[in-house]
C-alpha cells in the first residue's frame, strides 16, 4: 500500500522479492480515469516494470473498485494474481464485506487460471464463501494471530479453498 509503486519497483527486485502486487488506485490518474475495456499507460508502465525486473506482477483492487478494471492487464497476460480486499486497507481486524465476494466469482468466471487473492476479515467463518467463489489465495491475519490455536486456523483455511478448488 503505496504511493506511485512505480518507484518502488526496483528496491523490492533488489531486495529478493519474487512478486510485486500493487494498488490499481495508487497509480496515477484518477480511477475516474480508467476504463474496463482500454489499458492505461500508467498501469501498464507499471506491470511492464515489475515484469522486466523479473517478478511476478499482481493488482490489487480496493472494495469498491469494479474487478473489470483489471481486464485489460490479465487480457494482455501482465497479471499473475489478482487481490480483491474484502475490506478497506489501513488496519487489521475489520469486519469482512460479504458483498464483495461477487467480485471473486466474477474474476473466477472469466479467468479460470488466474490466481485470486482475497484479503481482509478472512476468518473460518467466512472463509467457505471466499473459496466457493474461486479465491486460490487468502491473507489471514487476525483470525490466525488473535486464535488460541493458530495452526488450526490455518489448516481450516486451506482445506476449505483446497476442498472449493476441488470441487467442479
Amino acid at each position: 500500500m503505496v504511493a506511485h509503486p512505480a518507484q518502488w519497483v526496483q528496491d523490492f527486485a533488489k531486495a529478493g522479492a519474487d512478486m510485486f502486487t500493487f494498488h490499481l488506485e495508487a497509480v496515477p490518474p484518477e480511477l475516474s480515469q480508467l476504463s474496463a475495456s482500454e489499458a492505461h499507460p500508467e498501469v501498464l508502465k507499471v506491470c511492464q516494470a515489475v515484469r522486466a525486473a523479473g517478478m511476478h506482477c499482481g493488482i490489487a483492487l480496493k472494495p469498491a473498485t469494479d474487478e473489470a478494471l483489471v481486464s485489460p492487464y490479465v487480457d494482455a497476460g501482465l497479471v499473475d494474481l489478482v487481490l480483491v480486499l474484502t475490506v478497506e486497507p489501513g488496519f487489521g481486524g475489520q469486519k469482512f464485506m460479504a458483498d464483495k465476494v461477487g467480485k471473486v466469482q466474477a474474476l473466477r468466471t472469466r479467468y479460470p487460471h488466474l490466481t485470486i487473492e482475497v484479503d481482509g476479515g478472512v476468518a473460518p467463518s467466512t472463509i467457505m464463501a471466499v473459496a466457493a467463489a474461486g479465491a486460490n489465495a487468502i491473507v489471514a491475519g487476525s483470525a490466525i494471530f488473535g486464535a488460541d490455536d493458530p495452526g488450526k486456523v490455518i489448516q481450516a483455511l486451506r482445506q476449505a479453498v483446497d476442498t472449493a478448488a476441488a470441487t467442479p
